[in-house]
């Protein structure tokens, strides 16, 4: 197990604040793993872009979640916390409705430099986008 605290949603809703755009975006951390974080986000109004289709920002948002909080389950959060500082995505499949689903893996969990594989989804298991999100571990 890579963490220092188990994650849960519990957990999850002790975070400073439960107000933000993953909120606003409707996503939901739904699995926790050893390893792995899975979180899922719907395909509607709120994330789509102008032809209807799930919007690449969004699938940011999602990706960048994921790590972040992966990262901060990894810390000891009195003292420290993650900042995302470098995400890339490339997006693959077209989304109309439904659900997309993102799961979180490590690539490098450091002392200053966490680096996150985040693989997100449709509801047909297709891959939808692949993003790598680097965050920064600052003291408080």
């Amino acid at each position: 197990m890579i963490w220092k605290v188990q994650p849960s949603r519990e957990l999850m809703k002790q975070f400073p604040s439960q107000q933000n755009i993953g909120e606003l975006l409707g996503i939901e951390f739904i699995e926790f793993g050893d390893n792995y974080i899975i979180a899922r986000m719907p395909v509607d109004h709120r994330t789509h872009q102008p032809y209807g289709l799930l919007h690449g920002g969004a699938s940011c948002v999602l990706a960048e979640s994921l790590g972040s909080v992966a990262s901060t389950f990894c810390l000891d959060i009195t003292k420290q916390m993650a900042v995302g500082i470098e995400i890339n995505a490339n997006h693959l499949r077209p989304v109309k409705s439904g659900y997309v689903y993102g799961t979180v893996t490590p690539v490098h969990v450091g002392k200053t430099i966490h680096v996150w594989d985040i693989k997100i989804v449709n509801e047909a298991k297709q891959t939808v986008c692949v993003s790598r999100l680097t965050c920064a571990i600052k003291h408080h």
